[in-house]
């Protein structure tokens, strides 16, 4: 952890150590605002670096804010990588308040990560980065009709290894064989962990236990 001026940044997933007191919790709108500020600032410098950004949040945890900010790439994204890019953002940060004033008023805490094992997968990319991960996800409207000519009676839980994926479709290896799949019929996705597997994860992939902060806002 390193001190310059009034921000106090980490790189990387905070873990034990204790949270800050409780203090009083800005507006939710407060914090929204902060984290478009923040976006501003952040994305060109992501992009620019040929990383995605795949979230960034800002979180009030007393008498600090927590700014998280989630890149990937494909075929991942290692430790030395994250800490690149943490550097970078670290910079425009001060740059750009040097030039324009607070992004985020007071203390705050800068973690730059890349996703973890339980992170939803949402986007098209998402899918193609977990080619020959075990996913389980819902299907909408997939269960059989009713009657003839009724509608599909439900949604039902799908659990397959990931074959192959595109802009527009998913291929799934299931016990029932082969099914090829739209994402507008799938809700997200999750990588179900494979102890057997385990060896086969990126160094920089863990699984998320972050400490619990206050409003937080995606």
């Amino acid at each position: 952890m390193t001190q310059r001026g009034r921000a106090t940044r980490t790189t990387g997933r905070s873990r034990g150590g204790g949270q800050a007191p409780r203090g009083g919790q800005a507006p939710r709108g407060d914090l929204t605002a902060r984290r478009e500020r923040l976006r501003a600032v952040i994305a060109p410098v992501v992009d620019g670096a040929g990383y995605d950004l795949e979230d960034l949040s800002v979180s009030r945890a007393g008498r600090r804010h927590v700014v998280r900010v989630i890149v990937d790439a494909d075929g991942g994204i290692n430790l030395d990588a994250v800490a690149d890019v943490s550097r970078a953002v670290s910079a425009a940060l001060d740059a750009a308040e040097d030039s324009g004033g607070d992004i985020v008023a007071g203390e705050y805490q800068l973690e730059v990560s890349s996703p973890g094992v339980d992170r939803p997968l949402t986007l098209p990319r998402h899918w193609r980065r977990n080619l020959g991960r075990l996913v389980r996800v819902t299907v909408r409207g997939a269960g059989p009709p009713a009657a003839q000519g009724a509608p599909p009676a439900g949604d039902r839980q799908v659990t397959g290894r990931v074959i192959a994926a595109d802009d527009e479709r998913v291929v799934l290896e299931t016990d029932a064989g082969r099914t090829e799949l739209t994402y507008a019929d799938l809700g997200p996705g999750r990588v179900q962990i494979e102890f057997s597997r385990l060896d086969e994860l990126p160094d920089s992939e863990e699984l998320d236990d972050d400490d619990d902060v206050e409003d937080e806002e995606r």
